[in-house]
């Protein structure tokens, strides 16, 4: 009995590790779109948009409320379930589209 509650721990520990991971890498992206306006710079590029003041201002709140908000476990369970499966804690290019995409739905909130 005991053999099985240590195996269902390094699972759970394992699981609780990948999501650390997701929140470590969520929040650096974040950290780094906050510097000097890069989302500003990001959301130009990637949206073809100019953002005003005011919409910065937003963008802004919302991407550090991200930094303090949980991971979404069902926005990401794809991409747990792949690390699980593979085994492995390192994000790859294809990987990052989730992390991208989180952050994306905060500017198109603004994308008017």
């Amino acid at each position: 009995m005991q053999n099985v509650n240590t195996a269902q721990n390094e699972t759970n520990l394992s699981i609780e590790k990948i999501i650390d991971l997701i929140r470590n890498f969520r929040n650096d992206l974040v950290k780094d779109l906050l510097k000097a306006d890069s989302f500003e710079k990001y959301f130009t590029e990637n949206l073809n948009k100019e953002l005003s003041p005011v919409k910065k201002q937003f963008i802004r709140k919302e991407l550090k409320e991200l930094l303090i908000l949980p991971v979404d476990l069902v926005h990401y369970a794809k991409l747990i379930t792949h690390l699980r499966a593979i085994n492995s804690a390192s994000i790859t290019d294809e990987n990052k589209k989730f992390f991208y995409d989180e952050v994306e739905t905060i500017f198109k909130k603004y994308d008017f």
